[in-house]
């Protein structure tokens, strides 16, 4: 049968006693804070290796435990809720964006999903549990997040905190709908939106193989929902001073940073699992070693896997300075939703075709075939808007005002600024001041020099 008519098989949950559900639940915790803590060290110890600086080398051996003592020092500081705060939302602000975060963990799969593992005696899977929906579960968490950030802004009762509260919002709410689509490709593929039946589904051929449009789709959008560079614009602390943490001290401005880095972990697991083989060793060592996907060694692939992808969170980082927030909305709006939804059509094309027994080649054909007419439509409707748009002959804009509104603003694209007027000479200032003439106005100061000289 085709995994894309295939049910999955979720019998082998929901068996664990009390206490083993426990150990697991207290295991995906302390592996997310471990990891947390390993990723800030390791972030600015690779960014300080590109900047050709040391990095933290005082806490612990090589610097490793700088975070843990960021933490407790973090901790230990005043805790100071503003005058003007509304006190109730802005205590429960960081809760709300920090719980969420850990909650999307207890759907990814670290192993197998029967019985491989035993625990004192218990023969349980690697993962905490699964739905047949768990994808639209990591969805439904992840958007409950950004609550945090929008509260944490309107109650601080200032300006700029709000400010950085709405980035933060219209930032999720554009970047989510092209990461329904490129999830919504992968549920088409698998047949399933459980967590473990996609893993399961890619025994043969990892996603990035089958939809690597998707993947990239993913990638982006997993940078611009986490809030990083190149897209942090909630906290771009040159025009926000801090953005929507800017009032926030002690542990509530620990856990807005938690998790933030919590969030880093989830998404790269996310993408993982959807993308990456989940917990299955790569191609080379499972080809030649029957073993490697069985037992314990599942979590060490799964774990290598995650920690290049955070890798790659902080090359970007070290790499890419800040975009402009019209760059940022129109990547998301004009790019990335039109390129998932095209894509999305296509992938449900190509399983339609299959699913009716059509050949790889005639799928071919007719999948290039649509995409040549697509696009010689779209070369057609260029060609005669530009040619309506030459005949037309627009009057012409009004020129640039610098100071719209009594407040400086900066040009949009395609407008320039207007010349700078010519400053006065050292020679022309001392005249004025001492009561000379006026060389703007008065054109007698070349004569009256030429005379004296």
């Amino acid at each position: 049968m085709s995994p894309f008519l295939a049910a999955e098989d979720l019998s082998m949950f929901g068996r664990d006693p009390w206490w083993l559900v426990v150990i697991k639940a207290v295991f995906c915790f302390a592996f997310l804070m471990v990891t947390v803590l390993f990723s800030i060290v390791w972030e600015r110890k690779v960014v300080a290796w590109m900047q050709l600086r040391i990095g933290p080398n005082r806490h612990g051996p090589w610097g490793m435990l700088q975070s843990l003592a960021d933490g407790i020092k973090l901790m230990l500081k005043e805790d100071v809720i503003v005058k003007r705060a509304d006190k109730v939302v802005y205590v429960l602000a960081p809760i709300v964006a920090a719980i969420p975060a850990f909650m999307a963990i207890a759907v990814i799969p670290f192993g197998p999903a029967g019985n491989e593992i035993s625990i004192f005696g218990q023969r349980t899977t690697m993962q905490l549990t699964d739905l047949p929906i768990a994808m639209l579960y990591i969805l439904a968490v992840a958007s409950v997040g950004i609550y945090g950030i929008v509260l944490a802004g309107w109650s601080s009762g200032s300006t700029y905190p709000l400010l950085g509260g709405l980035r933060s919002c219209a930032q999720m709410i554009s970047y989510e709908i092209a990461m329904g689509a490129a999830f919504a490709s992968v549920f088409l593929y698998s047949g399933s939106m459980s967590t473990s039946a996609i893993v399961e589904a890619q025994q043969d051929r990892w996603y990035i193989v089958l939809l690597p449009v998707s993947f990239l789709i993913y990638i982006v959008t997993m940078v611009g929902e986490t809030n990083r560079a190149p897209f942090d614009m909630p906290e771009s602390e040159g025009d926000l001073v801090g953005g929507f943490n800017t009032e926030y001290s002690s542990i509530k401005f620990a856990m807005f940073m938690l998790a933030e880095y919590v969030n880093m972990v989830t998404v790269s697991a996310v993408s993982v699992t959807l993308f990456l083989g989940g917990w299955r060793a790569p191609y080379p060592i499972s080809a030649f070693w029957e073993g490697a996907n069985h037992g314990w060694w599942p979590l060490l692939w799964f774990v290598i896997k995650v920690q290049l992808l955070l890798f790659f969170f902080i090359w970007l980082r070290g790499t890419l300075p800040r975009v402009r927030y019209d760059q940022l909305m129109k990547l998301g709006w004009k790019v990335l939703i039109p390129v998932s939804v095209v894509w999305l059509m296509l992938v449900a094309t190509v399983r339609t075709l299959r699913n009716e027994n059509y050949d790889f080649a005639d799928i071919v054909l007719y999948v290039a075939g649509g995409v040549i007419a697509l696009l010689l439509l779209s070369f057609i409707a260029d060609m005669f808007r530009e040619r309506a748009k030459a005949a037309s002959h627009p009057a012409e804009e009004p020129a640039f005002d610098a100071m719209a509104g009594g407040f400086p603003v900066p040009p949009l694209p395609g407008q320039e600024l207007p010349p700078v007027p010519r400053r006065r000479s050292r020679r022309e200032r001392e005249l004025i001041v001492s009561g000379g003439p006026d060389t703007q106005s008065d054109g007698s100061l070349d004569g009256k020099e030429a005379s004296d000289g």
